[in-house]
């Protein structure tokens, strides 16, 4: 509020019914032009679909939709030029608007409103902005997906280690382990492909909890505004945020992903692995330390979850103990999911370049790949189907092998056939065939196994589907 407001006027907006102004604290909590002002092009969108609607059904006259039209483009073209003057008195978007308007075209300014309510308004505002984030979240899943798909196609037949409790478990390609990521940015792509579909319902016309009585035409202003078609609802369409909720849980989720991975990148970038090298361009050095090295964008990635799903459980707090229909409390649904969308972005950009820029470290990831016994479940496979042994005495027979490799210093190959005889006499030296890593996978036939030949089907797949 400037210092030349008087405290004692009263809000223009309000009408008659206020005789002064609200006091500075009340004027502070109450705004929210704040942050509000960011649906500035939803809003002006959402009044010229609705002005011609109006004219449309001779509501409105189309001398007044035209001055109003010309009027709101000019307020858009001053607010993106950065010229509009955001003032706090005016509390939201939608009067800031329509203020700049009724300076600018006079009385029609003053009609836009006829049949709507700020309830309606700012529902279908919303919901415009948080499909566009939708679309945004989308098109940055796809980016991501196809770098992990670029470095599954370089490492098809790369062998690593696959981990179960973080301890080596069996071989894995790396393409293999590329394509787990793109299975999961896949879902998460679907999950805001499927809430766009269920937003899709224009809330405008629901005025301000009961519909309206002039002859309004919803499905003109559904289908001017790309939606579906109108909510069924005028009740539900003012106090719902369920839509917003749902973006934020597929973001909450993704996050989750993302936050997967660059765990991931943290320990195989550290010297303890290396198993990855991450470029200059995503990681950052020490203030005392030369030799270091550290992946800042990659821990970065993995603390901003908190962010989202923060802004996710708040959201669900502010909803869930609102009676039918709107409630001042929804004001603050928007700062809350502001901040993931526009979190979710950066974290989706930064490991797109990371994804894009890192370098595996191939013999290392062999090296691994074949310590810690990873072949014992190969070997317990070829005495069953080898040698016929049941599952849980060959599992028996290669537990007793892996203690005796491990007696000796050494790793499972490395036995020699004497001692693999002394614990099952019926051991034969093609069993060595099955304990080297690269057979290993290479055995992994089965449809989403580790093998070469389903990694690089799986990534046919997949860069069909994206083409």
């Amino acid at each position: 509020m400037s210092a030349d407001t008087p405290k004692s006027s009263a809000n223009a907006m309000w009408g008659g019914r206020f005789s002064a102004g609200p006091d500075a604290i009340m004027q502070a909590i109450n705004a929210s032009i704040g942050f509000d002002q960011r649906l500035y092009a939803q809003d002006i969108a959402g009044s010229r679909a609705h002005a011609a609607m109006l004219a449309a059904q001779g509501i409105l006259s189309d001398k007044d939709a035209e001055a109003i039209r010309e009027g709101l483009l000019t307020v858009l073209s001053e607010i993106e030029a950065g010229k509009f003057v955001f003032r706090v008195e005016q509390e939201d978007i939608h009067m800031a608007v329509e203020a700049r308007l009724t300076e600018i075209v006079g009385e029609a300014g003053k009609r836009l409103h006829t049949a709507r309510s700020r309830n309606d308004q700012v529902a279908v505002d919303f919901r415009l902005w948080v499909r566009d984030q939708c679309d945004a979240a989308i098109t940055g899943l796809e980016a991501l997906m196809r770098a992990f798909l670029a470095q599954a196609e370089a490492g098809a037949d790369w062998v690593m280690p696959g981990f179960t409790h973080l301890q080596t478990a069996q071989p894995v390609t790396w393409g293999h382990h590329m394509l787990a990521y793109v299975e999961m940015l896949a879902r998460d792509r679907s999950r805001f492909i499927d809430a766009r579909k269920r937003m899709n319902e224009c809330p405008l016309g629901a005025a301000a909890l009961a519909g309206t009585s002039f002859p309004i035409d919803r499905h003109m202003t559904a289908q001017a505004l790309g939606f579906d078609r109108p909510t069924a609802n005028s009740l539900d369409s003012v106090s719902d945020r369920d839509f917003a909720l749902e973006f934020l849980s597929a973001s909450s989720i993704c996050a989750m992903h993302l936050s997967r991975f660059a765990e991931e990148l943290v320990i195989w970038s550290s010297a303890q692995f290396r198993f990855v090298r991450l470029s200059d361009k995503w990681t950052t050095g020490s203030s005392i330390m030369p030799q270091k090295k550290n992946p800042d964008a990659a821990e970065l990635l993995r603390a901003k979850l908190g962010r989202i799903l923060g802004a996710t459980v708040a959201l669900f707090t502010v909803m869930k103990g609102l009676a039918l229909t709107y409630s001042k409390d929804m004001q603050e649904d928007k700062e809350q999911v502001f901040d993931a969308a526009d979190t979710l972005m950066l974290a989706l950009a930064a490991m797109t370049g990371m994804v894009s820029d890192m370098q595996a470290m191939v013999d290392n990831l062999r090296v691994a790949a074949a310590s810690g016994f990873s072949t014992a479940t190969d070997l317990a496979d070829w005495l069953v189907r080898e040698l016929g042994l049941p599952f849980r005495e060959a599992h028996h027979v290669t537990g007793t092998l892996v203690a005796m490799a491990e007696t000796k210093g050494c790793d499972l190959p490395e036995l020699t056939l004497a001692d693999m005889q002394s614990v099952y006499a019926g051991i034969r030296a093609d069993v060595f065939d099955v304990l080297g890593v690269v057979n290993s996978v290479n055995s992994r036939q089965s449809y989403g196994g580790t093998s070469p030949v389903q990694v690089r089907a799986q990534i046919a797949r997949w860069k069909a589907t994206l083409a």
